[in-house]
């Protein structure tokens, strides 16, 4: 069993004295593509990095993660700030222990994010890193599930709406949670270890959605 680890649109309308009425642009419609990148262009704003903790970069056409020390998330965002997104996108464990996760990330802001996570070993989780505290949210460890497949291509999608929080995994819902402490920020992708060193995903096809 896994441990737990650590517009609408407004009217306003003013005096003769005043400017023209101004009317904020309306959401676009459900569906709509926000964002997206399938990583073929390596000047698309991802983090770049190599060192003796590991590698976040662009790699034959996917956007790689690989975590040479025990313990250690890395993520990286495009930096773009929404309220309501779907997030979407293909995720592959290259090589490392099945023992990892793997993720997508929304309202990124100033350290704090939310998370939507598989391991290749059959777990997922739904959470929130805020103050520098990791919390699981509507479940109190990891839980396991059929769904996620082990040495294929795992397709992961988050829903942000409002303060509800939706996992779906490999087009299945897998599970959602409640909270209202981080309303806007950035998406994004994760990916970490555990107790053992090596975790190597790659990250395809991402994608985000107007819900």
């Amino acid at each position: 069993m896994k441990k737990t680890f650590l517009l609408s649109t407004f009217l306003f309308l003013f005096t003769s004295c005043s400017p023209a009425p101004v009317v904020a642009t309306p959401l676009p419609p459900s569906g709509a593509i926000l964002f997206q990148d399938e990583f073929d262009n390596n000047a698309s704003g991802w983090d770049r990095l190599a060192n003796d903790v590991g590698i976040m970069d662009y790699d034959e056409g996917g956007y790689r993660m690989m975590i040479l020390q025990p313990q250690m998330n890395f993520w990286s965002t495009p930096e773009i700030d929404l309220r309501d997104a779907r997030v979407e996108a293909d995720a592959t464990r290259l090589n490392g222990p099945a023992e990892n996760r793997a993720g997508l990330m929304c309202r990124y802001q100033n350290g704090n994010y939310y998370f939507f996570i598989v391991s290749n070993d059959g777990y997922y989780a739904i959470g929130k890193f805020s103050g520098g505290k990791t919390t699981l949210l509507g479940q109190s460890e990891m839980q396991s599930s059929e769904m996620i497949q082990a040495d294929s291509v795992n397709h992961l999608r988050a829903d942000c709406i409002g303060d509800s929080l939706v996992f779906y995994v490999n087009y299945q819902l897998i599970a959602g949670a409640s909270d209202a402490e981080l309303a806007t920020g950035d998406v994004g992708l994760l990916a970490g270890s555990f107790s053992q060193p090596g975790v190597d995903v790659l990250f395809d096809n991402f994608v985000v959605m107007q819900p």
